[in-house]
């Protein structure tokens, strides 16, 4: 099952460079290879799924790579720095309940998106190469547990979301790309500060034993081994030469193998303007993936973004690459910095809380369809962080299945926008009315679309949202990390998103049928069979895990009780 991990990440990244030599008279195979790649990619992660072994604490994986059901680690370089010690990265990926998935929601939502992609007639191979390097760097990114190469990765999406966005996108496209680049190239300069501070204050244990001559090969050492160094490391009994530091993010969850004195030791007493230093890497990283997530008031890129991508970008864009975000917080922010991260429980929750208001309040106001869909996304994403803040089993698990959910609603209301634009190119909402009467068809996926988009109970988001109120209200008691009146405040938000949802569908769909002027009636045709094809699923999908909701939660059950049980424990607790 290896090979099908490095399959998700390389299949489409061969095919990319195939898709760039075809001849100008063969670039229609570009489409066909797509489509083709990402079927692949959405059967691979399908099978990795079904073959995840549920519920063993003892395959959790989250911090211990021999609790990983599925992992690679392949040694990439060594750097010796002489009396500095040696620094070292692996090409390391790995499955565990909480990447999982998201691994699945990328394969469903890149192959929709595929399909999408089919009315695209401009510079066709260009388009379809990028996407499949979108595509496995996506992949990559989510699989990476070695931080060097998830912020390979993580950059890898930032150029062909550029050049999708200012190559195939509408009027002003050429400035949305600008402004996603530029607020994207500073959240990543953010992580990239931390990750080398990381990479000079961490050592790999393994490695390190090795060095020390206990062992000839990493797969020879033990745990007493790595208990020793670490051991050795806290007392000051290994020299600077015989160090090997490292960018693996299993190393940087474990206190024990920070060094001492080093800038970001749980211990340290490094400090800036008198803020320690390791506060400081936690609010960089934690901001950084707050831009791609987006929260407020970072979030100013994705509603131009949005209103400028092509639809098969936008289906992207909001289900799987804003998710990178809520996964960046759970995986790196709150897993290195499990200390710094509940002690700021509360400041965080409060920017969930006022992002879930903000988003639905703006969304209320516009009168545009895409980015309508683009602040709903802001407001749903302010529930990820409310989850992720509340430290309970059932906030996380609900942030991680509303990352799940949302992914799949948002890709069918993109695609539900994306109809309307084909037909007339106008998404303004006071631009239609009674439009039930031309295309009931479309008005019954659009009715399904936002419906599940408010959290209608039987639809997915519905579950989700659910478990992040229990989470966040369960959170005083357990843990103390944020109070009861956030979560209380946080659901006027739901009937803010209730509201302008039934509002544009009222607005647009019911009543008397009006048009603007410069729409004609004839191009009002009700849905093909390609868009029925793309449509159908992902209903049956947002309705399937409103009413099997068991199913995801199994697969992230044990790996999200570990990551809660080592957040509740972790940081200094480990030194003492």
């Amino acid at each position: 099952m290896n090979i099908l991990l490095s399959s998700l990440v390389f299949l489409p990244l061969l095919v990319a460079i195939i898709i760039l030599f075809l001849p100008a008279s063969q670039q229609g195979w570009a489409k066909k290879l797509t489509i083709g790649t990402t079927f692949l990619q959405l059967l691979f992660s399908l099978y990795l799924t079904l073959s995840y072994q549920t519920d063993l604490l003892a395959w959790a994986g989250v911090n211990d790579y021999d609790q990983f059901q599925l992992a690679i680690r392949l040694p990439w370089f060594a750097l010796d720095l002489g009396d500095f010690g040696t620094v070292r990265s692996d090409f390391s990926m790995a499955l565990d309940g909480i990447n999982i998935p998201m691994v699945l929601l990328t394969g469903i939502v890149m192959f929709v998106g595929a399909i999408a992609a089919s009315d695209i007639k401009k510079k066709e191979r260009g388009f379809y190469a990028l996407y499949l390097l979108l595509s496995g760097s996506i992949m990559g990114c989510f699989m990476a547990l070695d931080f060097l190469l998830f912020y390979i990765f993580f950059e890898f999406m930032l150029l062909p979301m550029y050049f999708l966005i200012g190559i195939w996108g509408g009027k002003r496209r050429e400035y949305a790309a600008v402004k996603f680049f530029i607020y994207t190239l500073f959240g990543s300069v953010l992580i990239l500060l931390v990750m080398l501070g990381l990479a000079t204050s961490v050592i790999d244990p393994m490695a390190t034993a090795v060095k020390l001559g206990w062992a000839e090969q990493i797969n020879q050492v033990d745990a007493t081994m790595i208990y020793k160094v670490q051991q050795w490391l806290q007392a000051g009994k290994i020299e600077g030469a015989s160090l090997v530091k490292t960018f693996d993010m299993i190393s940087m969850f474990d206190a024990r193998n920070y060094i001492p004195n080093s800038f970001l030791h749980p211990l340290s007493t490094y400090e800036f303007s008198g803020v320690a230093l390791r506060v400081i890497a936690f609010w960089l990283v934690l901001v950084g993936f707050a831009v791609k997530l987006p929260v407020f008031p970072v979030h100013t890129w994705l509603p131009d973004a949005h209103v400028q991508a092509p639809t098969a970008i936008s289906v992207v864009l909001a289900g799987v690459l804003l998710k990178i975000g809520g996964y960046g917080f759970i995986r790196i922010a709150y897993s290195i910095f499990p200390d710094i991260a509940t002690d700021f429980a509360w400041w965080i929750a409060l920017v969930g809380v006022f992002t879930i208001i903000y988003g639905a309040f703006v969304a209320l106001g516009t009168h545009h369809m895409k980015r309508l869909i683009a602040f709903s996304s802001v407001s749903h994403m302010g529930f990820v962080v409310l989850g992720v803040a509340s430290g309970t089993i059932e906030g996380i698990s609900g942030a991680i299945y509303q990352m799940f959910s949302h992914g799949i609603i948002s890709a069918m209301l993109f695609l539900v926008a994306g109809v309307l634009y084909s037909r007339t190119s106008t998404l303004g909402i006071y631009d239609y009315r009674g439009l039930a009467q031309k295309m009931p068809q479309y008005t019954v996926f659009t009715g399904i679309a936002f419906f599940a988009g408010l959290g209608l109970p039987g639809f997915s988001g519905f579950v989700a949202e659910l478990f992040v109120f229990i989470g966040a209200f369960s959170s005083e008691s357990v843990n103390g990390y944020i109070p009861n009146w956030m979560p209380i405040l946080a659901a006027f938000g739901l009937i803010l998103t209730a509201a302008y949802f039934l509002w544009t569908l009222q607005r647009m769909f019911l009543g008397k049928f009006e048009l603007k002027e410069n729409i004609e009636e004839s191009v009002l045709t009700d849905l093909t069979k390609r868009e029925w094809g793309l449509l159908l699923p992902l209903a049956i999908l947002a309705l399937y895990f409103g009413l099997q909701p068991q199913w995801l939660f199994n697969l992230m059950s044990a790996s999200v009780e570990v990551f809660v049980g080592l957040l509740n424990t972790g940081g200094t607790a480990a030194l003492n």
